[in-house]
């Protein structure tokens, strides 16, 4: 019997079984790896992860954010595209972006003799170069009835890394609230909501030259406040506060045994009668923590120098632990003012009702750009910057000027 013909049969038999059986293993396998997939990203979609985004914080902060972006983007939008004339941006104060504003040629070469010296080429210490720390100490020694040493300072990225700092100081106190000017420089707010620091706004009064309402200090603080945040001269309000009233803070807040928080990046930036003084002169009376930098004085927000000093001279601060926590911090990290507010009166203006409306339709007719007070939590008032080129500014105040006539009900004009 011929079993070679039989045995190719057999053969080829088993085979096509074997290839039949094997697609249908991979049929299933395949099968099965989609229905583990599908579960996997099922529960990958369940899983909670430890380094998610807080949906709610993050809604937070874009509100924040959005307020400042809405009013830039939709100013400038309203800007008559067909308008010949260039656009007067009188609502951000930045003078160095204008020529006819120069920092001093002494401050220039000395930067460049620093470059060249090759002796600051190395990391620098946490708290900033003992030369640069001991400059600030003798600066701020100027105005100070005491004396403070380089010990004192601790040099920062700007004046914005020492708000910074100063906050994320507060927020190891635990419960604590904090005591914001209205209006003020929206950075303190938005930066303190974003650590869960509670904020509580106490008024400028306009009617006394924007001076701190001390009665609402003394009712808005708890045993859960740990500071107070004064801005002199004030941002955005432009105003310099006197020496009697800077004293009567610094009493105010040692009776309520909370920390002063003194930004004064736009120090020795005063206009008029009203002179200068800098927190710090108080601090015998109360713990002052002084913020400033060389941005606004020298016209160099670019060079991003600034400072925290803490002016103590009975140690309170040491032995509460707050120098320790601001060396934590530091340890873990990588004229008057150029303004003046506005008030505006809506009851002699056809068809406007609000400051942002007034500052879109301003952008719209006449190119020119201010700050809607209602952005720094002033309603209705005009943040007006003058840090820009004289002719300029000039310009603009007679478009403005334009404006007001053209909106003016006819009562306003007669008046």
């Amino acid at each position: 019997m011929d079993f070679g013909s039989f045995c190719v049969a057999s053969d080829s038999t088993s085979n096509s079984s074997h290839l039949n059986y094997s697609i249908n293993q991979n049929t299933k396998r395949k099968r099965k790896k989609r229905v583990t997939t599908k579960k996997t990203m099922e529960n990958e979609a369940e899983k909670r992860w430890g380094f998610e985004v807080k949906k709610e914080l993050n809604r937070a902060r874009e509100a924040e954010v959005a307020a400042l972006r809405y009013a830039s983007v939709s100013l400038m939008e309203s800007v008559d595209k067909n308008d010949p004339r260039p656009v007067i941006p009188l609502g951000h104060g930045d003078p160095a972006a204008f020529p006819c504003f120069r920092t001093a040629a002494v401050a220039e070469d000395a930067i460049v003799d620093s470059v060249r010296s090759s002796m600051f080429n190395c990391y620098a210490p946490m708290f900033g170069l003992p030369l640069a720390r001991r400059a600030v100490a003798e600066y701020l020694n100027r105005d100070l009835p005491y004396k403070l040493s380089a010990d004192d300072i601790y040099i920062t990225l700007g004046c914005m890394e020492a708000v910074e700092i100063i906050l994320t100081v507060i927020t190891r106190l635990g419960a604590a609230n904090i005591l914001l000017p209205r209006p003020g420089w929206p950075f303190y707010e938005s930066f303190a909501k974003r650590n869960h620091i509670e904020v509580r706004h106490f008024d400028l009064l306009p009617e006394r030259g924007w001076e701190v309402d001390l009665e609402a200090v003394e009712a808005l603080a708890d045993e859960n406040t740990a500071a107070i945040v004064i801005i002199n001269p004030c941002n955005p309000c432009g105003n310099v506060l006197t020496y009697q009233h800077l004293q009567k803070i610094a009493e105010t807040a040692r009776k309520l045994g909370i920390l002063v928080i003194a930004d004064e990046v736009y120090g020795h930036l005063a206009f008029g009668s009203t002179p200068y003084i800098p927190m710090g002169v108080f601090g015998s009376i109360v713990p002052v923590i002084t913020l400033g930098s060389i941005s606004k004085r020298w016209i160099v927000p670019g060079w991003r120098f600034g400072w925290l000093a803490t002016n103590d001279p009975n140690g309170v601060l040491q032995k509460s632990g707050i120098v320790g926590s601001i060396k934590a911090c530091l340890g873990v990290r990588s004229g008057p003012s150029t303004l003046i507010q506005v008030k505006l009166n809506l009851s002699l203006l056809e068809g406007i009702n609000s400051d942002m409306e007034f500052a879109v339709q301003l952008a719209k007719e006449e190119s020119v750009i201010v700050l809607p007070g209602i952005i720094v939590g002033m309603e209705n008032w005009l943040r007006i910057t003058f840090a820009i080129d004289p002719s300029a500014l000039e310009d603009g105040l007679d478009r403005m000027k334009a404006f007001y006539y053209r909106h003016a009900r006819q009562e306003a004009l007669n008046l």
